[in-house]
């Protein structure tokens, strides 16, 4: 199955949700202030957020205030709106050979599908040809260690793990330096998943990236938080705590097969302005591709894409 069938399918949900509140909005009749209140209303209820379907409307008002057009019209118009704001954010996730390894490090809230991403991720490098090292820094959840150990074997890459309940700043630590020695490309940290309002939990998160600092000071070179695609408006809160803690340099969204809250990247892209790497519609390795802000827009719509 190609990719963009892939996106289409795995965004059904959200584009139904999207869908269903712009049906009858654009009428065939001329488009006034009341159609651009309702559409704005329809993009909020969506979960574009207040920013980003103010700035939607404000642009199509422009273009079509006091004239007519058809709803396919429309919704092309509207897609390319949408794309204006993610597509400025569309970043590949790239191993540098610059940086001796290169240091990613993933962090998340519980069950937001870090460790998924995490062995992924792994995958994807190593078939580029990089030497990756796996560093299972969630030491609380023995089923962490176990699933990115999984994903180590079946990928072919190395992987460093402590007993569970061992300080994972000193795993850390200690990874890198092994790293070092193995002249590894890529260092792909997986954190234990923390709730933003558990500060001992953010405090332990602050020390691993103290540590990395210490060994490496311009590292993490990405500090990647993995968001959960379902939890819809809930994942601005969840950001901005760990952008603090962590100083994000990107952003992963997964699980948006399961979720009609996928216009939820549009609002974090309107409010943090974060590369936007990745995005996840489905639990194999395929599923998780490098972001597209034309497609993704269009499949929020509903509208076809071009293979």
């Amino acid at each position: 199955m190609s990719w963009l069938k892939r996106l289409t399918d795995g965004l059904k949900k959200s584009s139904a949700s999207a869908t269903s509140q712009l049906t009858g909005i654009f009428t065939g009749k001329k488009i006034n202030a009341d159609t651009m209140e309702s559409l704005e209303e329809a993009l909020i209820s969506a979960d574009l957020g207040v920013a980003a379907s103010s700035k939607i409307v404000q642009e199509l008002a422009k273009k079509y205030d006091g004239k007519s057009g058809d709803q396919d019209e429309l919704l092309d118009a509207l897609a390319v709106a949408i794309s204006n704001i993610l597509k400025p954010l569309q970043k590949q996730l790239l191993v540098l050979d610059t940086y001796h390894p290169h240091i990613m490090m993933l962090v998340g809230v519980n069950g937001s599908g870090k460790t998924t991403t995490a062995g992924k991720l792994a995958r994807r490098f190593s078939q580029q040809g990089k030497k990756v090292v796996l560093v299972a820094a969630d030491t609380f959840r023995a089923a962490a260690i176990e699933q990115l150990k999984g994903w180590a074997e079946r990928s072919s890459v190395d992987i460093l793990s402590a007993q569970r309940g061992a300080d994972p700043a000193a795993l850390v630590y200690q990874s890198i330096e092994k790293a070092r020695q193995q002249k590894a490309d890529l260092i792909l940290i997986d954190t234990a998943g923390r709730l933003q309002n558990r500060t001992e939990l953010m405090e332990e998160l602050a020390k691993i990236v103290r540590v990395i600092k210490k060994l490496v000071p311009e590292a993490p070179h990405d500090s990647l938080i993995v968001l959960d695609g379902t939890v819809g408006q809930n994942s601005i809160s969840q950001l901005k705590a760990f952008q603090d803690v962590s100083a994000i340099t990107g952003l992963i969204m997964t699980k948006l097969d399961g979720s009609a809250r996928g216009g939820a990247l549009v609002a974090l892209a309107e409010e943090f302005e974060l590369p936007i790497h990745l995005i996840g519609v489905g639990e194999t390795a395929e599923d998780l591709q490098d972001f597209n802000a034309d497609a993704y827009a269009r499949a929020l719509l509903g509208l076809p894409l071009d293979e």
